[in-house]
């Protein structure tokens, strides 16, 4: 998975995205990112008109960030570019409060040609400032999900604000929040981070698929990639199937979720 960003399949890719041709046929010369791009770009086939994708970088030990929060950068140049080519395949790259706060990060697509998606950023009680560079009006549109009953104004500094319902186990309804924002034009959904973020969307069964990096590091200590319930048995967990691509150095997990949920989630 190194090819240059000018490849020639990565720019079939983005005229797929476009309403372009299917992959039959291309000469492609990367075969490799039609296989891991192409489902990216399928028609979603859910009720609620979605295909979402999680994505996380870990260390070999599953940490996606050391105890203080620093997280750049766990995965090398390669990674750096697989989520930028993600971004401009995706109507809206997700991403929850934390990962604002502790990287204000622009979400853009800068490393690689294509468009740069909507950025959607889920703060469930609204307690993020309006000081980041998300809600600056720089760059492409920022939606704010919250809770309805969060309160407040209808814009946040620049970006527009988006109401949605409570999960009954902490933070927001995700089944009920896609539709919301399918009805937006937002149907490839990236959920870039962070951890609880992607942990809730997978506890929800609402993730098709899974990009997980895992880069040649150990910290011995750090933030969790994935918050669940506590399973009581390997029988509680949940299996899967997978294919294996190279990063450079580091290696990319492409899970096929079919939005299963944990069995301690249900």
């Amino acid at each position: 998975m190194n090819a240059p960003v000018d490849d020639p399949a990565w720019t079939a890719l983005l005229r797929w995205r476009d309403g372009g041709p299917s992959p039959e046929g291309w000469p492609l010369a990367s075969p490799s990112l039609a296989a891991l791009f192409g489902p990216v770009l399928a028609p979603s086939g859910r009720p609620d008109g979605c295909t979402v994708l999680g994505r996380l970088a870990q260390t070999l030990d599953g940490r996606i960030a050391t105890a203080s929060g620093s997280s750049q950068w766990i995965g090398g140049r390669s990674d750096i570019l697989h989520t930028h080519r993600l971004r401009a395949l995706s109507d809206a790259v997700v991403v929850g409060a934390g990962t604002v706060r502790h990287d204000d990060p622009r979400l853009t697509t800068r490393e690689v040609p294509g468009p740069s998606p909507v950025r959607v950023v889920l703060d469930t009680d609204r307690r993020l400032g309006t000081g980041y560079g998300l809600f600056s009006g720089n760059g492409p549109p920022t939606l704010l999900v919250c809770a309805n009953d969060a309160g407040g104004a209808n814009r946040h500094g620049a970006a527009e604000v988006i109401r949605a319902p409570r999960s009954g186990i902490g933070g927001l309804d995700i089944a009920a929040l896609l539709p919301i924002l399918a009805r937006r034009g937002l149907c490839r959904l990236f959920v870039e981070g962070g951890g609880l973020t992607v942990s809730r969307f997978l506890a929800a069964g609402c993730l098709d698929r899974l990009h997980v990096t895992v880069a040649p590091v150990l910290l011995g200590s750090g933030i969790p990639a994935f918050t669940l319930p506590e399973a009581a048995r390997i029988a509680d967990g949940l299996r899967f199937e997978w294919q294996v691509h190279t990063l450079g150095q580091d290696v990319l997990f492409d899970i096929a979720l079919h939005r299963a949920r944990p069995a301690v989630c249900g």
